[in-house]
């Protein structure tokens, strides 16, 4: 996209927050403060940052309100740095238009249903009954199976699976390698063999979703797999038949939803979290990365069961006294009862 130049004081004005210094400073591109050149806007709000604000050679600077005055560059001040940067990284930054039309490499069955503006690419597949809505894109190699929708806005990147049946909601964003609707894991034991059990829901996908790259998420077993309204996924992860999580809810890359579990309204889940089956996570929790979620979470609030990373040696003692605590235990408690007046305490 071409670079355009905007006034300091213009971009405030969108984005919110004070100008301190020259309001008619010039930038065209967001950058990180050690990359920024002449013409760009960078972003300070760590304090670990504080030798790179000093050497950055960006020409204007957003900063916290606690940080007013660690630079002398211009500066737009606001509450929240990062929003504020994040919305000026959109204004620069904005996706390039939808080109309609169908590529002639495309393979699209006679009832499915293109909205005239939007857009389908090379070798693109479309079932029977398919749908794709008004400024849709579908980017080279989308399949869409027999009765899939995609609605009005959403954008496909190369290479997305859409399974038969399931619903892409409004202005999503689905990245490269996403597979929609694929088949929930079940099975049953016969004789020492497993029986396949047909999937026989859907997966429906609401407005405002972004899924990253090589995510997957699995069609229900007899009800739909729901994903909620503005719900963000990252890069693979996997999600299990029959979930469904409530809108607003953040995921983070290589997090594992296991089948049925529901998770609330704006959740934070860490990445390489494991959520087991069956479970009811409550609206607005925190789950730290590489948390292993075994029972429900009726509470709001941060949750954490990992153990950080620690000198090989520490943790080879740490974990020895966890197999050991119910030993100590029960030494603890025998100890206890030889203590005169402990058992009339109890």
């Amino acid at each position: 996209m071409a670079e355009r130049e905007v006034r300091l004081a213009d971009l405030a004005a969108r984005i919110g927050g004070e100008v301190v210094g020259r309001g008619d400073t010039l930038v065209s591109r967001v950058a990180s403060l050690r990359a920024a050149r002449s013409g760009d806007l960078a972003f300070f709000s760590d304090g670990r940052y504080r030798a790179e604000l000093a050497a950055t050679q960006a020409s204007a600077v957003i900063v916290g309100a606690a940080e007013r005055d660690a630079t002398a560059l211009p500066r737009i001040v606001g509450d929240d740095p990062y929003l504020m940067f994040a919305k000026a990284a959109r204004l620069f930054h904005a996706e390039a238009p939808v080109i309609a039309g169908v590529h002639p490499s495309a393979v699209v069955a006679p009832d499915a249903q293109i909205a005239p503006d939007a857009a389908v690419g090379p070798h693109c597949v479309l079932g029977a009954g398919a749908r794709v809505g008004a400024g849709a894109e579908l980017a080279p190699g989308c399949m869409l199976g027999a009765g899939a929708s995609v609605g009005a806005g959403s954008r496909l990147h190369a290479g997305v699976t859409v399974y038969a049946g399931c619903e892409i909601g409004p202005r999503a964003v689905l990245h490269s390698g996403v597979v929609i609707g694929a088949d929930g894991f079940g099975f049953a034991l016969e004789d020492g063999r497993w029986l396949k059990i047909p999937q026989t829901g859907r997966v429906r996908v609401g407005a405002d979703v972004e899924i990253g790259a090589n995510t997957t998420v699995d069609r229900g077993a007899l009800d739909d797999t729901v994903i909620g309204d503005g719900v963000k996924l990252d890069n693979q992860i996997q999600v299990g038949h029959n979930v469904s999580i409530g809108e607003h809810t953040a995921i983070a890359g290589c997090v594992g939803i296991a089948g049925s579990t529901r998770i609330g309204r704006h959740c934070m889940i860490g990445g390489a979290a494991m959520i087991g089956g069956h479970l009811t996570i409550a609206d607005r929790v925190v789950i730290a990365g590489g948390t292993v979620v075994t029972k429900s979470i009726e509470q709001p609030g941060t949750y954490v069961s990992v153990i950080p990373a620690t000198p090989s040696r520490e943790w080879r003692r740490t974990v020895a006294m966890l197999r050991n605590l119910e030993r100590m235990a029960e030494r603890v408690r025998a100890l206890e009862r030889r203590v005169p007046g402990r058992e009339s305490e109890k």
